[in-house]
């Protein structure tokens, strides 16, 4: 990130709501939501806290705002999706190697995963509209080439052409991951494979 101090006013303004999300991603981690005080998150990145509330009026705002904001590789990962080719086997083999490269390795994604799950129960509704944003669209992008399969003869009909079942596998590596860390080793190249040879010998005719 560039020295802030080395840009424009201009630059500065412009990039400011960047740089409060991050350090509220970083303070809401290590401190917890209630724990955290705007104070804590201006002061990690030299501000007052009313240059805090000119962009976020409230901090549960802030807090919905930093979720988004740290979901947007999902976004790019659909984006990408969208444009590959290929037939509907090739193109799903592809979008399962980029939940792996994009999302389960992105250190940001595995920290906020493990944030919601501690934290969401206090704001299901906040949890809800960023499943709808942001996972909703791309579980129902790996159905639609699920279905493509199955209407083309590529893959077989129920129960192995569910989206959530396809997926399952690297969720199941994403918490192994949150859960253990570095502490214990789990090949990501050897269990994608196994987890594209499961999906496949489930779903191929």
């Amino acid at each position: 990130m560039p020295d802030m101090k080395k840009l424009s006013r201009a630059e500065q303004k412009a990039r400011r709501p960047t740089q409060i999300l991050d350090a509220a991603f970083e303070e809401f981690l290590e401190r917890g939501y209630v724990a955290t005080r705007v104070e804590d998150i201006a002061n990690r990145i030299g501000v007052t806290k009313g240059t805090i509330y000119v962009y976020f009026e409230t901090k549960e705002q802030l807090f919905e705002a930093m979720i988004r904001h740290i979901s947007v590789p999902f976004e790019d990962l659909l984006a990408s999706a969208h444009e590959l080719k290929g037939t509907a086997a090739a193109r799903l083999e592809r979008l399962i190697e980029l939940v792996y490269n994009r999302i389960v390795e992105d250190r940001q994604l595995r920290e906020l995963m493990k944030f919601v799950i501690a934290e969401g129960s206090r704001f299901p509704q906040i949890v809800d509209r960023h499943h709808e944003a942001f996972i909703d669209p791309l579980d129902r992008h790996v159905q639609s080439l699920i279905d493509e399969g199955v209407k083309h003869g590529e893959f077989r009909p129920m129960p192995a052409a569910f989206a959530d079942a396809v997926v399952a596998p690297a969720i199941a590596f994403l918490v192994f991951k949150l859960i253990f860390d570095d502490r214990r080793i789990l090949d990501k190249t050897t269990y994608l494979k196994a987890h594209l040879d499961l999906v496949f010998n489930g779903l191929l005719v």
